[in-house]
C-alpha cells in the first residue's frame, strides 16, 4: 500500500497535478497543520497546484513510509527558502486509503523546533 504514497510524494515535487490527482479519492480529506484544511478533491489539488510552485529552494527527503495496511505514515523532512532564510520542517503524514487503494484522507503534523532544555543541552 506504500507505492499510492510514494507516488503522491513524488508528485509533489515534481509538480506533477495529474499524477497527484490520481492519488486521491474524489472525496479526500486532508488536514493540514495550521488549520489549511481541504476537501473534496477538487479544492486541495487547486491549493497545492498553486502553492508549491511558489516555493523556492522547496526540497523534501523521505526518512521513512511505514505500512500500516489501510493506514500509511510518512515521515519526512521539506525544507524551503522564504525571505532569504531556509526552513527545514520535520513532518509525519498519516495516509488513510480507501478499499480502491487511494488516499481518502491526510493528516500533517509537524515537528516543532524548540531548543532543549539547558538541563540537557
Amino acid at each position: 500500500m506504500t507505492e499510492i504514497v510514494d507516488r503522491y510524494l513524488c508528485a509533489i515535487v515534481e509538480h506533477d497535478w495529474e499524477a497527484f490527482g490520481s492519488c486521491l479519492a474524489e472525496d479526500v480529506v486532508r488536514k493540514g497543520p495550521f488549520g489549511d484544511d481541504y476537501e473534496p478533491k477538487g479544492p486541495y489539488l487547486e491549493f497545492i497546484s498553486k502553492l508549491m510552485p511558489t516555493l523556492g529552494g522547496y526540497s523534501m527527503r523521505v526518512d521513512r513510509i511505514v505500512d500500516a495496511g489501510d493506514v500509511v505514515v510518512a515521515e519526512l523532512t521539506e525544507t524551503v527558502e522564504i525571505g532569504g532564510k531556509v526552513f527545514v520542517t520535520p513532518e509525519a503524514l498519516v495516509f488513510d486509503l480507501g478499499s480502491d487503494g487511494l488516499i481518502q484522507k491526510i493528516d500533517i503534523f509537524i515537528k516543532p523546533h524548540r531548543d532543549p532544555p539547558a538541563s540537557i543541552a
